[in-house]
Parts: structure tokens; C-alpha cells; sequence
């Protein structure tokens, strides 16, 4: 990397001691509306992330929903760097500069981002080995290092090594004679250093086979008794060791006659964001599939290496694999923690969130079945404290029913055996007509749903891969009817995907309506997917990228006429995002106007709440918790009109400009009850699982003030599904 990034780096360091030391002063930190409009979108990301590893840390948590939570702080990791990350290095080596709107270059960006994680990193491995690794043991689950264990553990691990991984283990040298090897991405690896009979020393790369779990479970003991309460009790001990451990133990029978000096680990994270270019996209399933085989080989853009390594060792890979200083990460093993999810796998129900079972919505209860129940009112469905299942049902029935002409439905992540799918393909072999719209640039799904486009084609179904410059988010399934009145159609619109299994641990809503004019526009809208229509104007659906920011904007600036007029304006957005710059923009007018603004941003928030003549009348609240929040709520008071929208768009310029997103309006009046005098008001008066955003970027967890009622939204809503919510 250039010169501009080791500058910027040692600028932004100088900053941050002179800051420190202006602190120790006792001086302040600048006020807030000389800090910007605007909180860098990738360091908002860090925090969100850094709120997830709060979730690790907290002692009240389930112990293996703490490992839960570790784990997901590093895949999250994982992808920031293979996508956000990546991106910022091609900007600063290409020259080809986009700001973001708080004005920051790629090589400050770069530099920021990497003194903003150092702390959490740090965190982390100290949670993890002063705090949870000796919860695990008290709780009989061990993780041991090598050199710890009894002649008969090493006994089995090394015939384990010796009959299932030594042979399919690939040592590859590297010297004159052999090339660097291609590493790849997210592979864990040894960097070894070899010295043979004539003292000449060698270096040496063998990668840890993925095809074995990473810990390695021991035999389980009998049974390890225990005393407790002056009770003598039984418990099960469930013990492992490092996959790596273990091959580091047996080196020897890979290099017979070679001295090992260093068996250094490593992992390196490339470059996974691809776009597909125009003039090169006939086929889009052959492109999406180059894309996924050239992922494999997309340039480093971060090396993980134990802490202490040897120089020589960590030049070589810094030299070969072509980094800057700045994209090396020296830690304290373990390295790669996102695998510990394993040990969530664990028959524990003990170190786990107890068990609730969702509930089974009164509606779907009618024995006349889904449609007549459909055709009768809108039905709200939230999960996953409402079950999933009358949407697998709503599909399966539409495929057995003979009344049922055609089926069309997007997909952006079905999930393994899907029975959505399923039901899809059935459909077809009962002679409906079935389209599917699968979104073959899901990233990091795109192989799964390159296997379902195929699986459905060869049933039949009508496959359509969506556009080559616009990912299809909208969640959106029609069946058409014929009735005695005629054809009728019935939607279902979610904010979430047409995926069981993430169904159970994302909150979403899903919306089932017969309503003429949504069924007229989802139909519409179907024709833009499959077909050369060019609609862009709708009846009750806001789309994007066509009308959704004009319309959303629109709206707040109706809500600052309102409250110009009588004083009760007022707005309230729950969402995963929000990070484009003419949205803000509004909402920072909002708020100038005196509207009170509550939005609930669980991930990125590029806004600045609680500035002096900006913003302070927004506040900004996330909740990280058991669930990951994933719903979308737009509220807009109207004279005490309100106007409720749900659906699949965040405010960022991606969703609102490259992506084929839906809101649709709530205008059932007691799914809108439900929403503005249940669910949207427990969430914003969190007080458990809730930080909320001051004016200089940093979360802060709310605490229960003193007289109070603890408010953990999410265990509310399991709790009391269907009921109203009572401040008290």
C-alpha cells in the first residue's frame, strides 16, 4: 500500500494520544457539532459488532450462548473484512476514490477501522480464556491443550491422526523449485520451518483439513463424580482438543528426516466482493458461478498469525501473500473462533435459552382452511414468536389446491431442504403454473441458489435469476385462485426470507392479505421481475429503487407540515440500517423542526443523534439480543392518521438505489394496533437488552432506573405474544 495509508494511520495515532492526553488533562472531547453530520458507516458496523461481543460477555447469559455470541462476533468479522474491508483496499490501491458522506479516504477508513477493532479483539481473547474457558470447565466441558493429556487420550488422538488425517494431509514446499502456495481464504495453516541434515533450513506450508471438525472430542469418561452440596452427583464430561493440536503433535510423520524448528498457524481472509459486469452477464447463472470459483482467489486482505511468531516466518507470508503491514493481525490463539460454534452443538439444554414454543396464530385455526381465513382479514404474523409454519402451509396448500391457477414467489435465501421449495416443485407436477424468482446474488448463498434454480428448473418451474445491476430483496409469494367471483389472488409480504431455519432466530413480520389492489401490485411487480415491463409506479406498494426513498421522504416532510401546524409530529422507525445521506438529511430536518424522531437501528447508523440545532430531537436505540432483530417499521403519526409500512428495505443507498425492495402498507386497523400499542413500544422502552447512540458514535446500555420494571423486549414477546404492552 501507498504512503497515503502509513500517513494516515500515524496521523489518526498522534489524534488519538493527543486526545487521550487532553483527556487526562481533564479536558473534553469536542463538542458534538464539530465532530460532522455524519458517523463513518464501517466504523458503526464495528460498533454493532462490538455490541455483539457484549452479548458474549454477559455473565447473566446461558454459558453457550456466550460461546454463541463469540463465535458470531468473529463470522461476522470474517465477512466485514472479505467485503467492506476488501473494498476499501481496492479503492486505495486503484486511486479510484468514492467518499462516503462523512468525507473519510480510504486510507483513514483503513486506518480507523483497524485501531477501532484491536480493543475488541483484545476483548475477546480475554473473555474467552479468563472468563468463559473456566466456566466451561466447571461445567464439564474441557478444552485441552496436547501437552496436557494422559498417555491413553494422546494414544487414541495420535491413531485418529494417523488412520483419518494423515492421509489426506498435503505439505507443500517452498523454494526455488516450487512456488509460493495458493492459500485460501478463511483456511487455517501451518507456516512451517524445516532444517534438513545439512542444516539448510526449508519452509514449508500445510493447510489444517476443513473436512474434520476443529475440536476434537475425546471419548467421553464413564461418568466423573462430583462433589457438590455434600451430595455425591454424576456428570457427563465432554472433553477436546484443537484439530491443529493434534496435527502439530504428529509433524514428524509428514517430514521424516527433517528437523522442525517452527510450526507457525495462520489464516488469511481475500477479497469475496465481485461484481458482475454488464457487457459480460448473458448468461447470469454462468457469471454467478465464476464469481463463487473466483472468490477462492481474490487478494488478501487480512493475515491472522499467532502472536510472537518468528520474524523470518511472518516476512515470508507478509512478502508472498503481498499485505502491508496494517492487514496483519498478530493474536493469542485460538485463531478463527467463529468454529466454536461447534460446542454449540453440544446436548446441553442446561447451558442454553430454555425452549419456548411459538404460537399458532386463532386465525389459521378455521377449518375451512388458509384462504378462506386469508380472504376473511388480514393476518399478521411475527416471528418467531408466531409460528413459521402456516407460511410452509400456505405454500403446501396452494400447491394440492385444484382451485389454484399459479404460484410466483422470490427466493433470496431458502435455506437446506427447503420445504417452501419443495412445495414449489410439487406445484409444477400437479400442472400450476410456478414461477420462481431466486436471487442468485445473495452473497455468500449464491452456491445454494444456483442449486435450487437448477433443482426447480428440472421440475419444471419457471426460473427467473432477477437483473444484472439490481439484487431482488422483496419478499414477496402470490397464489391466484379461481373462485366462484372469479380469480382472486393471495400474498404473503415479509420483511424476512422464506427460510424456516432462520425464521426461528430472526424476528420478522410476514403479512397475509387478499386485498385487491396489494394483489394487483404484486402481480405488477412480478411482470417487472419476469417479463420487460417498466412500471415503476404503484397503487399501495413503495419500490425501490423507483419510488421508495421519494415516498419515505415525502412523508417526513409531510410529518414537519404536520407538526408545524399543531405540534404532534412524530416518527418512528425500527430498522436494520440506515446510512443514506438524503434520508438522514431528512430526518436531521425532522428534527429541526421540533418532530420527535425514535428510530431503532440495530446495526449501522451513519446518523448523529442528540446535536445541538441537528438532532436533538432523534434518538437512536439498538437491541442485540437472543433473536437478531431483523423487522422493518415505518411510522409517520399524519394528524393522528397513522401511516404504518412494513418490509424488506433498510435506508442505505444500496437497498434503495441497486436492490428491488417492498414496503406495504399496514391498513388493517388491528394489525396496526398490534404494531404502534404493543410491539413497536416494548422494543423502544427497552431497558435489559438495549444500548442507545449518544452524538459522538458510542453505544451506551440503558439500565434499569431505580423503581423501575425491567423491559427485555424479546423475552417479552415470548412471553405475551398477542398481548397489549403496559408501561408500567
Amino acid at each position: 500500500m501507498g504512503g497515503d495509508a502509513v500517513d494516515s494511520a500515524e496521523q489518526l495515532k498522534k489524534s488519538e494520544k493527543a486526545e487521550r492526553e487532553k483527556s487526562e488533562r481533564g479536558g473534553k472531547r469536542d463538542a458534538p457539532e464539530e465532530l460532522g453530520r455524519y458517523i463513518n458507516r464501517e466504523l458503526s458496523w464495528i460498533r454493532f459488532n462490538s455490541r455483539v461481543l457484549d452479548e458474549a460477555a454477559d455473565r447473566t447469559k446461558p454459558l453457550l450462548e456466550r460461546v454463541k455470541f463469540m463465535s458470531i462476533f468473529s463470522n461476522n468479522l470474517d465477512e466485514f473484512f472479505m467485503i467492506r474491508v476488501s473494498g476499501l483496499v481496492k479503492q486505495l490501491r486503484s486511486g479510484v476514490v468514492d467518499l462516503p458522506p462523512d468525507g473519510m479516504t480510504p486510507a483513514m477508513q483503513l486506518a480507523a477501522i483497524r485501531r477501532g477493532l484491536m480493543p475488541d479483539l483484545k476483548r475477546q481473547l480475554d473473555c474467552w480464556h479468563n472468563d468463559i474457558m473456566p466456566e466451561l470447565i466447571k461445567n464439564g466441558i474441557e478444552i485441552l491443550d496436547y501437552k496436557e493429556l494422559k498417555d491413553k487420550q494422546k494414544k487414541y488422538l495420535d491413531n485418529y491422526f494417523k488412520n483419518d488425517i494423515f492421509p489426506i494431509l498435503t505439505p507443500l514446499a517452498f523454494d526455488p523449485g516450487h512456488p509460493f502456495p495458493h492459500i485460501s481464504t478463511l483456511s487455517l495453516n501451518f507456516a512451517l520451518a524445516l532444517r534438513d541434515e545439512g542444516k539448510n533450513e526449508l519452509f514449508a506450508r500445510l493447510k489444517i483439513p476443513e473436512s474434520f471438525p476443529r475440536l476434537v472430542h475425546l471419548p467421553t469418561d464413564t461418568e466423573v463424580k462430583l462433589e457438590k452440596m455434600g451430595l455425591r452427583q454424576v456428570q457427563r464430561v465432554d472433553r477436546f482438543v484443537w484439530l491443529e493440536d493434534v496435527i502439530e503433535a504428529n509433524l514428524n510423520m509428514l517430514f521424516p528426516g527433517m528437523r522442525i524448528m517452527d510450526a507457525v498457524l495462520f489464516r488469511v481472509t481475500r477479497d469475496a466482493d465481485y461484481e458482475i459486469e454488464l457487457d459480460e452477464a448473458e448468461d447470469l447463472l454462468h457469471s454467478i458461478s465464476e464469481v463463487v470459483d473466483r472468490r477462492r482467489f481474490g487478494s488478501v486482505v487480512r493475515l491472522q498469525i499467532e502472536k510472537d511468531s518468528p520474524k523470518r516466518i511472518k516476512e515470508i507470508l507478509v512478502r508472498n501473500l503481498e499485505l502491508d503491514p496494517f492487514q496483519v493481525y498478530s493474536l493469542k490463539d485460538p485463531i478463527g473462533m467463529s468454529s466454536l460454534m461447534q460446542l454449540c452443538k453440544l446436548d446441553r439444554p442446561d447451558l442454553k435459552d430454555p425452549p419456548f414454543t411459538p404460537s399458532s396464530p386463532v386465525e389459521f385455526k378455521d377449518s375451512r382452511g388458509l384462504f378462506h381465513a386469508i380472504s376473511t382479514q388480514d393476518i399478521l404474523l411475527y416471528h418467531p414468536y408466531d409460528s413459521f409454519m402456516p407460511v410452509t402451509d400456505f405454500v403446501r396448500e396452494a400447491s394440492r389446491d385444484p382451485d389454484v391457477l399459479a404460484i410466483k414467489q422470490t427466493l433470496y435465501r431458502a435455506g437446506a431442504n427447503s420445504p417452501i421449495v419443495a412445495a414449489l416443485k410439487e406445484a409444477c407436477q400437479r400442472g400450476k403454473q410456478v414461477a420462481a424468482l431466486i436471487e442468485l446474488k445473495a452473497r455468500f448463498d449464491e452456491e445454494n441458489n444456483i442449486g435450487w434454480a437448477k433443482s426447480l428448473e428440472s421440475a419444471g418451474v419457471h426460473v427467473v435469476y432477477g437483473f444484472v445491476g439490481l439484487k431482488t430483496h422483496a419478499k414477496l409469494c402470490m397464489v391466484v385462485r379461481r373462485e366462484k367471483g372469479g380469480i382472486k389472488r393471495y400474498i404473503h409480504l415479509g420483511t424476512g426470507n422464506y427460510n424456516s431455519v432462520t425464521a426461528g432466530i430472526y424476528s420478522d413480520f410476514g403479512l397475509f392479505t387478499a386485498n385487491p389492489e396489494i394483489g394487483a401490485d404484486v402481480s405488477d411487480l412480478f411482470n417487472v421481475l419476469t417479463g420487460y415491463s417498466k412500471q415503476k409506479e404503484y397503487r399501495k406498494l413503495l419500490v425501490a429503487p423507483y419510488t421508495l426513498r421519494r415516498e419515505i421522504i415525502a412523508r417526513i416532510d409531510r410529518e414537519i407540515e404536520s407538526h408545524m401546524r399543531n405540534g404532534l409530529g412524530r416518527l418512528a422507525f425500527k430498522l436494520n440500517s440506515i446510512s443514506d445521506k438524503d434520508s438522514i438529511d431528512a430526518l436531521y430536518r425532522a428534527s429541526q423542526a421540533g418532530v420527535k424522531v425514535d428510530l431503532q437501528v440495530r446495526g449501522i447508523c451513519c446518523l448523529r443523534p442528540g446535536v445541538k440545532g441537528l438532532s436533538e430531537n432523534i434518538t437512536v436505540t439498538s437491541i442485540v439480543g437472543r433473536f437478531l432483530e431483523h423487522t422493518r417499521i415505518f411510522y409517520f403519526h399524519n394528524d393522528g392518521q397513522p401511516e404504518l409500512y412494513l418490509g424488506s428495505a433498510d435506508l442505505m443507498t444500496r437497498n434503495l438505489d441497486r436492490r428491488v425492495e417492498t414496503l406495504f402498507p399496514v391498513e388493517d386497523a388491528s394489525i396496526r394496533q398490534r404494531i404502534l400499542n404493543a410491539i413497536l413500544p416494548v422494543h423502544l422502552r427497552d431497558n435489559v437488552q438495549c444500548s442507545e447512540l449518544n452524538p459522538y458514535g458510542e453505544y451506551v446500555r440503558r439500565s434499569v432506573p431505580e423503581g423501575s420494571v425491567p423491559v427485555n423486549s424479546q423475552q417479552w414477546m415470548i412471553d405475551n405474544p398477542r398481548m397489549v404492552f403496559v408501561d408500567d
